[in-house]
């Protein structure tokens, strides 16, 4: 049996967290005795945690400055701090911080493996966590094999470090079943109209993620006389400036917060499209959760969405990352004849690709071989 520690800053509302509760509570118990750290406690999705995963943390509450304050140590220093037990493999499970951490393992039993969800662009943002690029560098080139969570991210990554080992690209887990099961339950009452063509935005509610695009086209769509409704699934930063914006322009019936969702699924499926205007991605679990759904996506192009959705638009539309292509793509989507039917099945079939035994089983697969 193989003894595992994931290691993550917290276990709060993102997708990474959530990927990586679905990997650890799926994979084969029997094989694997695996420990889940944070960095910090109190995420909301510890509560997601099997019994059977192990959970521990450092801090039980995050402080301010806590990355420079980090920075006085020496990786080394800090894995002995915070890493008592002997483990074969452990994972960062996040670049940054609990990457340096895990790099100043000194066990030659162990396995290292960092695991890379969204890409960096440059050696300035891909060494925040770090003193320097060179301590970034020299600390990745520490571990034994490097997943990235696309194709994009892995090429966005190894363009920096040129040091990289073992770079793979293995897809975020999904909770298939759960997923589908979730989908089922009852939506409350007055918040659908059947009349309108609803599209869903699920994750944080911030600027970086494109809310303000996203308003700025919906008063578009409204003005032209499309009778669309937007409903945001999640919390953030920016919730307030949707608000505002809804109000001065008259699109409170039409621009929606619902918050934070332990079931968002039950809303999406009863949604026409799911729509994604990031600036930046990994590799979108709420879209390959609206595939799993079968409803239609349209997005911005960030990493890994043509390789989920296709070159050729096969299974979603994918638009320049501008406000006017995304635009252009959702209108074409919303009013050509039978579009949104065809990409509903499209989007149905794409989606098993994503199952959860499909993903899990590549992940330990990976492990078994390190």
């Amino acid at each position: 049996m193989k003894k595992i520690l994931f290691f993550i800053p917290n276990l709060s509302v993102g997708g990474a967290e959530k990927v990586l509760v679905n990997l650890v509570n799926n994979m084969d118990k029997s094989k694997f005795d695996i420990t889940v750290q944070t960095l910090f406690a109190g995420g909301i999705n510890e509560q997601f945690l099997n019994k059977d995963i192990k959970y521990k943390y450092c801090y039980k509450k995050t402080f301010k400055g806590n990355s420079q304050v980090l920075k006085l140590f020496s990786p080394k220093s800090l894995y002995k701090r915070f890493i008592k037990e002997h483990y074969d493999i452990i994972v960062s499970y996040l670049e940054g911080p609990t990457a340096r951490i895990v790099s100043g393992c000194t066990d030659k039993d162990t396995k290292l493996v960092s695991w890379i969800h969204i890409e960096q662009h440059n050696a300035q943002v891909a060494s925040y966590a770090f003193r320097n690029y060179e301590e970034a560098k020299r600390c990745y080139g520490r571990f034994d094999k490097t997943i990235c969570v696309s194709r994009y991210v892995l090429d966005d990554f190894t363009g920096i470090f040129d040091n990289i080992k073992n770079p793979e690209v293995l897809y975020n887990t999904n909770e298939t079943k759960e997923i589908l099961e979730k989908a089922n339950e009852q939506v409350e009452d007055g918040i659908f109209n059947e009349n309108e063509i609803k599209i869903c935005v699920v994750g944080k509610v911030h600027k970086r993620k494109g809310c303000d695009r996203i308003c700025r086209i919906q008063k578009r769509l409204i003005s032209e006389g499309i009778k669309s409704h937007i409903f945001f699934l999640g919390t953030g930063p920016d919730e307030e400036y949707v608000k505002k914006f809804a109000e001065e322009n008259g699109l409170e019936d039409t621009l929606t917060l619902l918050g934070y969702q332990t079931n968002p699924y039950k809303y999406v499926k009863k949604c026409d499209m799911f729509l994604c205007a990031s600036l930046s991605e990994g590799f979108s679990t709420a879209a390959t959760e609206a595939l799993i759904l079968g409803v239609p996506v349209v997005t911005v192009e960030v990493s890994g969405m043509k390789e989920m959705l296709g070159d050729n638009n096969e299974y979603g539309i994918v638009t320049d990352n501008d406000e006017e292509a995304l635009y252009a793509g959702i209108k074409r989507m919303i009013t050509s004849h039978g579009m949104l039917e065809d990409y509903a099945n499209r989007a149905k079939e794409r989606g098993k690709a994503f199952s959860t035994e499909k993903t899990v089983r590549a992940a330990e697969d990976m492990f078994l071989n390190l």
